[in-house]
């Protein structure tokens, strides 16, 4: 396991954030009240574990398939339906939603290699990434990659905790496979807008890791 860069100050600031704390704590309470201290010695801990955990990029083996469309990230499909896509295509689109909690990793990686040919940010609510509405209201990072048999839309979207969505991608790069599309910190969700009619290889309730489940057959 590894940790990721966009890790690298959330970490550094929790680590002397929990210092501070501790050290002030053993120095002013410990004496006359070491169960306290203690406690804020434990519940500091957990939030530094956790948080170093927030970005950890575990080593896994890459599911790689030109036919194939690779889970974008870790967490649990929330959506699979038909949808009105007004932003890019313009018309009916099969959408597969995959909610990411805080516990799960959240590295966004590409589903399919191709080559970029849209890429948005929009602002928008923090509403919480389950809503139905998140899709099209929330804060979120559009980006489409053609590949030979099409184009699949890759929806960053956060969330009533996710507050930055990190994109790595620009218009005209080629993408590989499962290499990092960006970053969302602190939960949210990813959408895929795909061909109506796709063979979709996942259920509701599914949890889906990134690189390696398949998402659906093209």
């Amino acid at each position: 396991m590894t940790i990721h860069k966009e890790g690298y100050k959330s970490i550094l600031i929790t680590a002397i954030i929990f210092a501070v704390i501790n050290l002030l704590s053993f120095y002013f309470i410990s004496y006359s009240t070491p169960w306290l201290s203690w406690l804020i010695f434990i519940l500091t801990l957990g939030l530094t574990l956790f948080i170093v955990s927030f970005f950890r990029i575990p080593a896994r083996q890459m599911t790689r398939n030109e036919n194939q469309m690779i889970s974008p990230c870790d967490g649990k499909v929330v959506v699979i339906e038909e949808v009105i896509d007004e932003e890019y295509f313009k018309g009916k689109r099969l959408q597969v939603s995959i909610f990411m909690s805080p516990a799960n990793v959240h590295v966004n990686r590409n589903p399919i290699s191709g080559e970029v040919v849209y890429n948005q940010y929009h602002k928008g609510k923090y509403l919480v990434a389950w809503n139905p509405k998140s899709s099209t209201e929330n804060e979120r990072h559009s980006v489409v990659i053609k590949y030979p048999k099409g184009e699949v839309l890759v929806k960053q979207i956060a969330g009533a905790l996710a507050k930055r969505i990190i994109n790595y991608l620009q218009v005209g790069q080629k993408v590989e496979q499962n290499a990092e599309l960006g970053f969302i910190k602190f939960g949210s969700r990813v959408d895929l807008l795909l061909p109506v009619g796709t063979k979709i290889n996942v259920q509701l309730g599914q949890a889906v890791k990134g690189g390696v489940d398949v998402i659906a057959t093209v």
